[in-house]
């Protein structure tokens, strides 16, 4: 992987953690929401760590099996946010905001793995 994209999906992952530990706060704080906001945090925060993990892989099978986790755990992020859009605990533009900033990661990882076993 080059260096550029691996700066990119660090810098977007760590950023993404930050406004789902403000987004859990929001939840638990505001709309008195305890048991699924603990799932987003969850989810929406491992996904900066498994990409910190994959910059010290053993190897591509363990840096795509990384970013494969990462992978996972950002599309699990996807559905706790349409679900608390669904059920009006994020109004349409609260959804839409954060909604972007994980698409753009699960597309950013889903190329860097495609890369990487492209060039295997």
């Amino acid at each position: 992987m080059r260096m550029k994209d691996n700066n990119i999906i660090k810098k977007k992952s760590f950023d993404f953690a930050v406004r789902i530990i403000k987004l859990y706060q929001y939840l638990a704080n505001d709309k008195k929401e305890y048991v699924l906001s603990k799932q987003i945090l969850r989810s929406g925060t491992s996904v900066g760590a498994m990409v910190r993990e994959s910059e010290h892989a053993q190897s591509k099978a363990d840096f795509i099996h990384k970013l494969s986790i990462a992978q996972k755990e950002i599309n699990e992020t996807l559905y706790w946010l349409e679900l608390f859009q669904a059920t009006n605990y994020l109004s349409s533009q609260e959804f839409e905001s954060i909604n972007e900033n994980a698409v753009e990661i699960i597309k950013l990882i889903t190329s860097i793995i495609k890369t990487t076993k492209n060039n295997n």
